[in-house]
This record gives C-alpha cells, structure tokens and sequence, in this order.
C-alpha cells in the first residue's frame, strides 16, 4: 500500500508517493503553472527516467488528473494501479481555530475550510481545490488534511494574541496562528533523538529559512511561540515579505503612493524583503552580490542575521534553557553564510557555532551538528521533511490511530529511523566530501550527543 501526498499551491501541485510497508520514496514530482498558457510537470520515479512534458491544465483538475495517469504509466510511474493507493494527504495552510490536528475529509470538513478562505485568500482556495478534485477522482479513498497552523495551537493567550480591540479577534478571528508547522513539528521531533531526550524534556529553537522565514520556540516538546502571525508576512526577513515592521508604515505609505490597501498587501508581501532591499530574493544572488561589492546585497544580508539574532535571544529568554538550535528549509539546510551570521555575538548564551562544521554543512541528505565542541547549546542541521509528516497523519488517519501530536508517536521520533532517499543520496554525497561523515548527527547511545564532531 502507497500514501500520496498532495501540496496544491495556486498555481502548483507538489506531490510524492510513499510505500509504506518498505517504508521509502517511490516517485516524487511537481506540477507548476497551472492556469497559465500552459503548465509543465516533472515527474521522478525510484530506478527510472524523469519525466518532463508540457501540458494545458486550466485548473487543478487537470493537473492532478495527469498526475494519478503518470503514477500507473509504465515507463514512468511507481504503481500499477491506482488501487494501491490507501490514502490522501493534503497539506492546508490555515486550520484558523477550528483544526487543531489533522483529520480526514469529510463534506462537513470542507465547508469548515471554505469558512477560513479570508484568512489565507491566496492559498486556501487552491488547497480546498485539490482536495475537492483528489475526492471527485478518488472517491473511494480516504483523504486526509494536514494543517501548516495546527503545531502552533498550544501556544497560549498571552503569547497569540495582539494588543488590539479585543472585539477584532470575537468577530474577525484576529490572532497569532504561525505557519511551517508541519516543518516545525518533524525537527522539534529530530531534535529531541538526536539530543537523545524525550520531547517533553526538549526545548529547541527552530529556525526555518526559506524563502519564506519563520522561528518556533519549543518548550518541554510544544510550541509556545512563534515569528509569523495572522499571516506569513509578520517576523523575520524574508525573500520578498518584509517581516517585522511598524504598522503604521502601511497607511503612511498608502497616501504617499495612492494605493489601496491590497495593493499595499502586494507590495509588502510580494516586492518587500530581500528583494525590496536589493533587487534579488535567492540568497545565492545576494551573498555574490555583496561579495562584489553591493552594499545594498551586503546590508540585506545583515538584516536578515540581525532579526534572526534577535528571535534566537527572545526565544532563550522565554525558554530559559536551550538545548538545541535547529537550521532548516532551503537556506538553513543549505545556506553556511546566513547560519554563521546569524549566531555571530551569542556566545554568552552557550551558543558557539564551529565554522569549519558549518561549511562542510551544505547537504540535504543528513542531519549535522555544526556546534563547537565547548557549546553549551547543540546547533543542528535538520533536512526538513514535511511530506513524510503528512504520509504519517494520513496512515494513522486512515487506521484509526492517530491522536494530536502531544499524544502521537511518530515512526521518525524512533532512534533507529532511516530515510531510505536520503540514505542513498548520502552514499554519493560522502564519496564526493568524505569529511561530511564526521559532522554527522547520530542519537546519542547514552546521556551524551554522539556525534561525529559534535
């Protein structure tokens, strides 16, 4: 049996394939521009050619009917049939108050989520889309969703919500909600292993560094606190979002430029951040930039360390002990320049980071510990994997054992666990840097982080 796993965006529709009794990736792949004048699809199966191919797909229906037709395709799928899927996940980015853990799809379930469209007018239309076109196709499959909000609801009153009208968060639902909860909730989880604790012990803070930008801090194995707020704009320095900011500049802004305040929403969500700065959003761009000499590039760079400097001291403060610090997503699994900058001044904290360990660091397919042997505080490496959160949920969804994440043990919590993918990625990443091996993170066989160099 197979779980799939479906991450439709407004104009994408990222999906993997997942056996789970050998317990590995059979095929993973993207569809992009959909509604456009034409869209793509990119296709991966284990021991085959990728696919690639153009096509018309208007709306997600098209596009994820090609998906579950390339998935049986002889040449290039995983499966024969799509019989051997036994479940969906869908990954959802707003679960508001109403979803505090995954659950299955029902009718009931969808109209809930239609309800919470205002909160995430970009995103949640698409999900919902998928989810209504994966059921229509497959009605006889369970179908689960897997909310981005839902590690973020043990956050309490004081921490989640804003000191504005008390009537703005009865009546329009106003509120700290977080996002990248489902990242979150895998390395808080692969923290607490490799620091050989149990969550309830473990108190870590995460910093997911995407395009996209947000910090949790982790307490006794739950979230108290988080950067991003009502949306994914507030926090920390983004690709294109501004982060923090006082608000006051948006009605200011707004007269000088005589925008409305949509267009506003635009400018500092889609033309703000790293972009906004210097002109370039990718991290590679504007660490060369600044190389050469871009002062914009350069004073980029040290905003993005500065506001990720100042969540780290915030968050030790409310934590009052940190056993780990967790870099992970795109840049923080592969960026070495941001994640030296960014703890740069924080050695009276026990945070020391070993530069030599942080520039070997620049693979996706192992977890490393880049912290000096004289750090109080562990800084981990966490390739993040939130596809196998939702192959998890719906499994457990689908057989009547799942329960919120408090009470929920998931199979990569165990010391043991293997990604067999990245295992085999791995073996080919040593044989081209051999010195990776010793910053490798193991599960310590005692009290002790047993780490390669750590």
């Amino acid at each position: 049996m197979v779980i799939l796993t479906l991450n439709c965006g407004s104009s994408s529709a990222k999906y993997q394939v997942y056996d789970w009794t050998k317990k590995d990736v059979l095929c993973v792949g993207v569809v992009e521009r959909i509604g456009q004048s034409y869209s793509t699809i990119e296709q991966k199966s284990q021991g085959k050619e990728v696919y690639e191919d153009k096509f018309s797909s208007p709306t997600h229906k098209e596009a994820i009917s090609l998906i579950l037709k390339m998935l049986t395709d002889e040449k290039y799928g995983c499966i024969k049939s799509l019989d051997e899927i036994g479940s969906v996940g869908h990954r959802v980015l707003h679960g508001g108050e109403l979803f505090k853990k995954s659950t299955l799809v029902t009718d009931e379930v969808v109209a809930q989520l239609k309800t919470l469209i205002p909160l995430g007018p970009l995103h949640m239309p698409a999900n919902i889309m998928g989810i209504e076109v994966a059921r229509s196709l497959m009605p006889n499959v369970p179908q689960a969703i897997v909310m981005d909000t839902a590690w973020h609801q043990t956050m309490s009153e004081e921490a989640y919500m804003y000191a504005v009208p008390y009537e703005w968060y009865e009546k329009y639902n106003v509120r700290r909600y977080g996002f990248h909860g489902t990242s979150h909730l895998y390395c808080a989880k692969r923290a607490a292993v490799l620091l050989g604790k149990e969550n309830k012990d473990t108190n870590v803070i995460i910093l997911h560094i995407g395009n996209g930008a947000s910090a949790c801090a982790v307490k006794n194995g739950i979230c108290i606190d988080t950067s991003m707020g009502l949306t994914p704009l507030e926090g920390l320095v983004m690709g294109t979002r501004t982060g923090d900011m006082d608000p006051a500049i948006v009605p200011y802004m707004a007269n000088n430029l005589g925008v409305t305040a949509s267009e506003m929403d635009t400018l500092m969500n889609k033309k703000s951040g790293l972009i906004g700065l210097c002109g370039m959003s990718d991290r590679r761009d504007v660490h060369k930039a600044a190389e050469n000499g871009d002062k914009k590039a350069a004073l980029a760079i040290k905003m993005e360390a500065h506001r990720i400097r100042k969540y780290v001291g915030a968050y030790a403060a409310l934590l009052g002990r940190v056993d780990a610090i967790v870099f992970t997503a795109g840049v923080g699994e592969m960026g070495e320049h941001i994640r030296k900058e960014s703890l740069k001044g924080l050695e009276n904290f026990g945070i020391i980071i070993d530069e030599k360990k942080n520039d070997l660091s620049h693979c996706r397919n192992a977890e490393t510990c880049i912290s000096s042997d004289d750090s109080k505080v562990k800084i981990f490496v966490i390739p993040t994997d939130e596809e196998l959160v939702m192959t998890e949920d719906a499994y457990a969804l689908m057989n009547g054992t799942y329960d919120v994440h408090t009470n929920f043990h998931y199979e990569f919590e165990n010391p043991d666990y293997v990604n067999k993918a990245r295992a085999r990625g791995l073996k080919e990443n040593l044989k081209k840097l051999p010195e990776l091996e010793r910053i490798i993170a193991v599960p310590p066989k005692k009290s002790s982080c047993s780490v390669a160099g750590c």
